[in-house]
């Protein structure tokens, strides 16, 4: 049983009151608005009942719009288009995440062909870059919106062009922002990570905790302990992440916190 408690209009910095609900009720839906398998997993792990609803958007950057400007867009505009899927006499809450990789401020996307992809990857190769990924959670009716940013730092290793091939030809880059999935057992691409894995997996786990916090639902998990049994790796940012007192990297200032992939618990 997961109850809305108090509620926070950040915006506004408000505090109202709401009738206590369950959202396992018919009456109100929690619902992931992304089409990707591994969202869908991650979210899996907060042991909520959820449904999923794909919200296709058009993810060009626009002219002048930084990278993180960009990616809170899109995860706006996600969170809306799942929203407007529920009839007007329905409640609940939507969730939407979108991811981007940047390197030396330019944003790269899902891939659009072997071409697209195997450019990427060589472009990546033997660099450090970002990993963003905004979260919102919406109310419906739209009482409350609810946003976090997360970013990882993420130095990539100096694979052979034989290995990109060879990753490329097996499909995996092309549903994926930046052309890789960092969890792959045979391409392994990165090195190391300094801050969230699961950010860059498409879903920061800790942060969307706090953003169910924020609106009065504890789920019944300690999200950080089963996302490192999950992963079978050690975080050394959740606290902090949890406690609200992680800053966003920025490309110049890579977060204290690194550690090496091999490490597991």
């Amino acid at each position: 049983m997961v109850t809305w408690l108090t509620s926070i209009d950040a915006a506004a910095g408000q505090q109202y009151n709401s009738p206590g609900m369950s959202m396992s009720s018919t009456n109100h839906r929690l619902v992931l608005a992304s089409a990707s398998p591994r969202r869908r997993e991650l979210f899996g792990w907060f042991d909520l009942p959820f449904e999923v609803q794909a919200a296709a958007i058009d993810e060009t950057v626009w002219a002048g719009e930084s990278p993180v400007a960009a990616v809170r867009r899109f995860a706006r505009e996600k969170a809306e288009a799942g929203a407007g899927r529920l009839s007007a006499g329905e409640s609940g809450v939507i969730v939407a995440a979108d991811t981007i990789v940047v390197l030396d401020g330019v944003v790269y996307g899902k891939p659009r062909d072997v071409a697209d992809a195997t450019d990427i990857l060589c472009r990546l190769r033997g660099r450090t870059h970002q990993v963003y990924t905004a979260v919102v959670l919406l109310t419906h009716p739209g009482l409350v919106r609810l946003e976090s940013l997360a970013c990882t730092m993420v130095p990539i290793r100096h694979y052979s062009d034989w290995e990109v091939e060879q990753y490329v030809r097996s499909g995996d880059p092309f549903d994926k922002a930046g052309a890789y999935a960092v969890q792959n057992p045979t391409f392994r691409p990165a090195e190391a990570l300094h801050g969230c894995y699961a950010n860059v997996m498409g879903l920061p786990l800790c942060h969307l905790m706090t953003l169910w916090w924020e609106l009065g639902i504890r789920p019944p998990v300690q999200i950080s302990a089963v996302c490192q049994a999950k992963l079978s790796f050690l975080c050394s940012v959740h606290t902090a992440i949890l406690g609200g007192v992680l800053e966003p990297c920025r490309p110049e200032v890579a977060p204290a916190a690194d550690f090496k992939l091999e490490t597991a618990i």
